[in-house]
C-alpha cells in the first residue's frame, strides 16, 4: 500500500510539473510587430561600431532576386535598460550580450512572449562576438524566417481561396488567400491571380512534370528555367506573340531546401515578357514528389512597377510553403 501511495504521490507532482510548464506558455502575452522586422537589444557603444556594422550587414542584406536591393529583415534597435515589458514581445528578437557571463550562442523559442524566436549571441569581445554572428547567421536566419512565414501563414489561413478544383486535379493542399482569384483550370496547369491596383499584380502558377525532366547536378537550374520558360510561353501566352522568360541578363539564384518534408528547389530570379516592357521577380519552388513521379511545381511573381517587391515575394513564399501533397 505504502509502494502504491509513493507512485501516486510522484506521479501527481510530474503532472503537477507539466502543468507549471504549460501555464507559462499559456499565459504568455501575445507577439508583435512587422512581419520581417527584427528587434536588435544591444548596447549603444557596440551598436554604433563594427557589432553594429556586422548585424545590418547580415541581417539586412539585400534579398536575392529582387530588381532593386531590399533588405530580408527590417531592424530596430533597442538598448538592454529598457529592453523590458511591451518591448520584448517583439516576434522575432536577436539579443547581443557581452562579457565574462556572456551566454553561448542559442535560439529560445517563446521567451518572452508567444510566438516568438529569440536569438542570443554572447562573447567576451567585439570580435568574438562579431565571429559568432558570421559562424551562426544561416542558422538564426533560417529561424527568423520560419517564424515569419508561420506568421504570415496564420494570417492566410483567415480567409482562403476555394481551390478545390485545382487540389483534387494535381493532388495537393495549399493555403491561398481569398484576394486572390483562379484565372485558368486546365487537367494539368493553374493560373492564380491578385490584383494589386489596374496594372499590378501577384500570380501563382502550379503543374507538374516528370522526375526526369530535371537532373540533378551542375543543369539542374537550366532545367528548372528551361520549363518554366515552356510554360509560360505555352500556358499564358501573350498577343502577337508577346510571351514571359527568365531574363537571363540576371543570373537567378538556387538554393535546396524542404517543403511537406520532401526534398526541393527554390529558384530566385527576375522574369521579363518578350516583346514588351513589363518584368519583375519570380520564384520557384520544385519539390521532388517521388511516391507519384514527379516535380509538383509552384511558381510565383510579381508584377508591381514603382513598388517596392519584397513583401509580396515573401507572400507567395508563404502560400507556397503551406503545400501539402497527397
Amino acid at each position: 500500500m505504502r509502494i502504491v501511495y509513493t507512485l501516486f504521490i510522484c506521479a501527481l507532482l510530474v503532472a503537477c510539473g507539466e502543468e507549471k510548464k504549460e501555464d507559462r506558455t499559456t499565459y504568455l502575452p501575445a507577439s508583435n510587430g512587422n512581419l520581417n522586422s527584427i528587434s536588435v537589444v544591444i548596447d549603444n557603444q557596440l551598436w554604433d561600431g563594427n557589432v553594429g556594422e556586422t548585424i545590418r550587414s547580415v541581417f539586412a542584406a539585400p534579398i536575392n532576386g529582387l530588381p532593386v536591393d531590399e533588405p530580408k529583415f527590417m531592424i530596430r534597435q533597442i538598448p538592454p535598460q529598457v529592453f523590458d515589458g511591451f518591448a520584448t514581445r517583439s516576434r522575432i528578437v536577436l539579443k547581443i550580450e557581452k562579457g565574462d557571463d556572456a551566454s553561448e550562442t542559442k535560439v529560445v523559442k517563446d521567451a518572452f512572449a508567444k510566438p516568438q524566436t529569440l536569438a542570443v549571441i554572447g562573447g567576451l569581445t567585439n570580435d568574438a562576438i562579431i565571429s559568432q554572428i558570421k559562424t551562426i547567421k544561416v542558422k538564426i536566419i533560417d529561424a527568423f524566417n520560419k517564424e515569419e512565414v508561420k506568421e504570415k501563414q496564420r494570417r492566410i489561413s483567415l480567409s482562403l481561396l476555394a481551390d478545390e478544383k485545382m487540389e483534387k486535379q494535381l493532388g495537393f493542399s495549399i493555403d491561398i488567400p481569398s484576394a486572390y482569384r483562379i484565372s485558368k483550370a486546365a487537367e494539368d496547369f493553374f493560373w492564380v491571380r491578385k490584383n494589386l491596383s489596374t496594372s499590378k499584380t501577384i500570380e501563382l502558377m502550379f503543374y507538374e512534370v516528370p522526375l526526369n525532366s530535371i537532373s540533378k547536378g551542375d543543369s539542374t537550374i537550366v532545367d528548372i528555367i528551361n520549363v518554366r520558360n515552356n510554360i509560360t510561353k505555352t500556358k499564358i501566352p501573350g498577343e502577337d506573340d508577346i510571351y514571359m522568360a527568365v531574363d537571363d541578363i540576371y543570373a537567378p539564384s538556387m538554393f535546396k531546401t524542404i517543403i511537406d518534408n520532401k526534398p526541393a528547389y527554390e529558384v530566385r530570379g527576375l522574369w521579363r515578357m518578350q516583346g514588351y516592357t513589363m518584368a519583375g521577380p519570380f520564384i520557384t519552388y520544385v519539390i521532388e514528389d517521388k511516391v507519384n513521379e514527379r516535380y509538383l511545381i509552384a511558381d510565383g511573381y510579381v508584377y508591381a512597377p514603382s513598388l517596392n517587391k519584397s513583401e509580396y515575394v515573401f507572400e507567395l513564399e508563404a502560400i507556397i510553403k503551406s503545400i501539402k501533397i497527397k
